[in-house]
């Protein structure tokens, strides 16, 4: 097996993102662009579908999608924004797979106003991502891919461009239904920023998944630990310490790498899924929202070559997101 390339670019890249703190740019990255992720707490890189969009997290799971297979999602996104796209799967053979697909984040309308705060128009943000992947079967239980994505943003008269690569492996034992996947995401950096003199760079991620069904129950268990780079206090969003004056511990420093979901499966063309996010409810709650914070919900049919998922999450104290998708397989 060719594994030891891989390995190695696993054993750097914590390297390269071990300097970075949580303020970034281009976080529409961080979206999920499935609803059967949304539903499982936003965040995995081992869950096994039949859908082109399961690689854009975790690129070595391309692999896992039919031939000739495309899928089209649409979430709402606070007041007047949207988060939609679509991904499209072609395999080669019977260890490689391409796949293209775009996403577009819709800001909505947003007043311009001078520094008296007098409004002079109106103007319409947004961010588009575009990716390329390829995904190679390295055996009968690995696989190993890449995503190129090309990302561009504009505010008003100023705009933003930037580069990223995704690196992915996942391990797949379909008789026991266990997947165990490592991805790095967003690994890159801002071309063009908006301010010549203010770089920033991308939202880096070390991201570590595992997802499991039980023998004799239809339920599968997924859990993912993300930005495994990241464990200073100031990452959090209470800062170096909490209203107490205390530093953040480490228990609550290690739940905000935890992300836990669940899928129900009544047969094998329905799912139900419940996910929490832990660091979604921290963020929440210290924004003053504790309602439902954290908590993500959904599920899906497939009938035939065509499937359809609906999902629930609040990502923004404003309000909650449901996020639709159907996908096809030609």
């Amino acid at each position: 097996m060719k594994l030891r390339p891989l390995a190695l670019s696993f054993a750097l890249i914590p390297l390269a993102g071990a300097a970075q703190e949580y303020s970034s740019s281009f976080n529409a990255l961080r979206m999920p662009v499935s609803s059967h992720v949304a539903a499982i707490g936003g965040q995995s890189v081992s869950l096994i579908e039949d859908s082109p969009a399961a690689g854009w997290a975790n690129p070595a799971l391309y692999a896992n999608a039919s031939d000739l297979s495309l899928s089209l999602g649409f979430m709402s996104y606070l007041s007047g924004s949207a988060w939609m796209g679509a991904h499209f799967t072609k395999a080669f053979g019977e260890r490689h797979t391409l796949a293209v697909g775009m996403q577009y984040m819709n800001y909505g309308r947003m007043d311009e106003t001078d520094e008296n705060g007098l409004t002079s128009g109106t103007f319409n943000p947004k961010d588009i991502v575009a990716g390329a992947g390829y995904s190679y079967l390295l055996s009968d239980r690995w696989s190993g891919g890449a995503n190129l994505k090309l990302m561009t943003s504009s505010l008003a008269e100023y705009t933003s461009v930037a580069v990223a690569v995704d690196i992915g492996l996942n391990y797949y034992d379909e008789e026991t239904d266990l997947s165990l996947s490592a991805a790095a995401q967003h690994i890159g950096t801002q071309v063009k920023a908006y301010d010549p003199d203010r770089r920033s760079h991308l939202p880096f991620s070390l991201t570590l998944g595992l997802s499991k069904g039980m023998a004799h129950l239809p339920v599968r268990f997924h859990l993912t630990l993300v930005d495994l780079t990241r464990w200073k206090s100031s990452y959090y969003v209470s800062g170096n310490a909490d209203e107490e004056g205390k530093k953040v511990s480490f228990s609550r420093k290690a739940l905000n790498h935890i992300v836990a979901g669940v899928d129900v499966l009544p047969t094998d063309y329905l799912y139900l899924s419940l996910g929490y996010n832990f660091r979604r409810a921290d963020e929440l709650a210290a924004a003053g929202t504790s309602h439902w914070a954290g908590i993500t919900a959904g599920g899906g049919v497939t009938i035939k070559r065509f499937s359809i998922g609906l999902s629930y999450a609040q990502y923004h104290q404003a309000g909650g997101s449901l996020f639709c998708d159907a996908g096809y397989r030609f």
